[in-house]
């Protein structure tokens, strides 16, 4: 399959979306999982460069493979981020294929789709040099390295995740330790092995990526408490992030979302319910950015029901959305006689035709999306679901609706989205929320540059506030400064 922008996927997706669900092309199968994950793969025959037992061994090598690549300056590291790039686009169908086999989550074509986009990922052209001077001499500000910066990947994207950390700490100057989500960690061996081979055959640097084979919460605290390790990068959900917090390390954490919508009465309904589709169904909702929750506008609410009907969702009745619900939350007290949601992880990534059928509702097999009419309090609305079903919310005017998504957002200051012609909605609803992504009249994912200008990253550092990562965020900045009066008559 040649390599392909995600741009031009989502384009591909919303023509195809233009004709209604008939149009939408059905979820490609899953890979098998390759007979050589039965023996483990960090050493004897068939070993993979750079995986290791133990978690101290694999700072240990990163730190080394850190003081190899340091003086080999930026042609190197453009050298690395090169071989990550071509490689993703490359294998993204093997490696899509090897990622849903392991977690079975999400869609494999969403998956293929977002490592063909790695090539979007800012490499060494963003670290720039900012110099100034004048009477009284020069002064340089460069961006220098950490050293060894440890990754802590999730399970929903644990390739994409990887790769994208890879090209932006290794542009920066600096080597990676990963401790992946358990889920995932298998095919993300896979290519932190496919990424080392090639780098040490054309830049001569062994263990540039790191990663502890069965990662555990063990192998997590002893990466973190590593002298080897200077900064820690975590991508993952509320009580990783916590942990890593704690560690008295400097942290940068994508920690949870739950974007909501806003559809106001001068919106384009089509093109909304289009772009909700788009967004919402990306990887069975797997994304942190994606569409959680919609709040419409009473009087236009018959009127996007049937936009999203159009688009190619189906609807779930009360006694269905009951079904599904009971299926995907357990219901915990909180020691004060209350109970509260808590999500179950058996339809986390499931299409949207499992869902139905667990609602007890059959829908076509080239269905996305389910949406459902519920109360402010709904679970699907107050917790991150991350399942391709979205609930939709009345509101009487924008200040209710805009309200309603503050508070379901939870002060998590991620996403949120907007449809709507009116700048002063627009406006009112960014300084509510403050989100680090904010998407006007488009799907979730053109905050990612897909769809919308801009570039990819599959870290967006909402809790500690560095937004979405780039080679300078995982840089030092150094001062040169030299004095003397340079105004040489």
């Amino acid at each position: 399959m040649d390599a392909q922008t995600i741009d031009s996927i989502v384009a591909e997706v919303l023509s195809k979306l233009n004709g209604g669900a008939n149009g939408t092309p059905p979820p490609a199968q899953p890979g098998k999982m390759p007979a050589s994950w039965k023996r483990p793969l960090h050493s004897g025959r068939g070993s993979l460069p750079g995986v290791f037992a133990e978690a101290k061994d694999a700072a240990a090598a990163a730190r080394a493979a850190f003081e190899e690549l340091r003086p080999k300056g930026y042609a190197a590291r453009e050298k690395i981020v090169r071989i990550v790039k071509t490689m993703c686009a490359e294998k993204a169908e093997e490696w899509g294929k090897l990622e849903l086999a392991e977690t079975k989550i999400g869609r494999l074509d969403h998956k293929i789709a977002k490592l063909q986009g790695i090539p979007n990922v800012p490499g060494v052209e963003w670290i720039k040099p900012y110099g100034m001077s004048g009477d009284s001499g020069i002064t340089l500000e460069e961006r220098s390295p950490f050293g060894v910066v440890a990754a802590i990947t999730p399970v929903t994207h644990s390739i994409p995740t990887l790769a994208a950390n890879v090209i932006s700490m290794v542009a920066a100057g600096n080597t990676v330790v990963v401790n992946a989500h358990p889920g995932g960690a298998r095919c993300a061996a896979e290519a932190v092995g496919a990424f080392n081979r090639a780098i040490e055959r054309e830049v001569g640097v062994t263990n540039v990526i790191t990663i502890v084979e069965q990662p555990t919460i063990e192998s997590f605290n002893e990466i973190c408490a590593s002298p080897d390790v200077a900064l820690l990068c975590i991508t993952g959900g509320p009580a990783v992030v916590k942990a890593a917090l704690k560690s008295g390390k400097r942290a940068i954490c994508a920690g949870p979302g739950n974007p909501p919508v806003v559809v106001d009465v001068s919106a384009d309904l089509n093109k909304a319910a289009r772009d909700v589709i788009v967004g919402a169904a990306f990887d069975n909702n797997l994304l942190c950015i994606g569409e959680k929750q919609i709040f419409v506008l009473d009087d236009i609410w018959k009127d996007f029901i049937q936009a999203m009907k159009q688009a190619g969702a189906e609807q779930l009745n009360a006694s269905q959305l009951d079904r599904l619900t009971a299926e995907a939350f357990t219901f915990k007290e909180d020691g004060g006689g209350c109970s509260h949601p808590v999500l179950k992880r058996d339809l986390v990534g499931a299409d949207a035709t499992r869902l139905a059928e667990v609602a007890g509702l059959r829908v076509s097999d080239r269905c996305e999306l389910l949406f459902a009419e519920t109360d402010f309090e709904h679970p699907f609305v107050q917790e991150e679901q991350m399942m391709p079903c979205i609930p939709l919310v009345r509101a009487r005017n924008i200040d209710e609706a805009i309200a309603m998504a503050k508070e379901s957002e939870h002060g998590y200051k991620h996403s949120a989205m907007i449809h709507t012609m009116n700048v002063r909605h627009m406006t009112e609803m960014g300084r509510a929320l403050d989100a680090t992504l904010f998407v006007k009249n488009g799907a979730s994912i053109a905050g990612l540059g897909m769809g919308g200008e801009g570039y990819a990253s599959f870290s967006v550092a909402t809790t500690t506030g560095e937004g979405i990562t780039t080679p300078m965020t995982f840089t030092r900045t150094r001062r040169c400064v030299l004095v003397d009066n340079l105004n040489i008559a």
